[in-house]
């Protein structure tokens, strides 16, 4: 540890300019993945602009509890349904998943098809359900 001490030391400018460049990395993935919105904000998109949900979960995890009204493409299909969406273009666009790790992926192909009103669901449907919101199952 006293080495590491030491060699901050010895080299500030390298370590400063590796601080400075994990934090633009840092920025820079977050804003391409797209905006997180909590659970509430959510409920609040759905209920004022009437929003559109996307569930990119699997099949399974969708049968188990969605939110009312969600649009169901999985992620590894979505390049080839976008289609579906289209008529959705001007309307806001909540993507949900199951923990909030791979909706990015899905904004950012939502994003690159001319999407601009596309947000993501911070902590998934786990935040959703950690939130007391309902799931309806089919």
């Amino acid at each position: 540890m006293d080495r590491l001490f030491e060699f901050i030391v010895n080299h500030y400018i390298l370590v400063s300019i590796f601080v400075a460049l994990l934090a633009a990395l840092f920025v820079l993935e977050s804003r391409r993945g797209g905006q997180k919105i909590s659970a509430q904000a959510a409920v609040n998109l759905i209920n004022r602009d009437e929003a559109i949900v996307l569930d990119i979960r699997d099949r399974k995890d969708y049968a188990e509890g969605h939110i009312t009204g969600a649009l169901h493409i999985p992620l590894n299909s979505l390049k080839e349904r976008m289609a579906e969406l289209n008529k959705h273009k001007g309307k806001q666009i909540v993507v949900a998943d199951k923990m909030g790790q791979h909706a990015a992926m899905a904004v950012k192909q939502l994003t690159a098809e001319g999407f601009e009103n596309v947000v993501r669901l911070n902590g998934g449907i786990a935040d959703w359900k950690a939130s007391n919101l309902p799931l309806v199952k089919k």
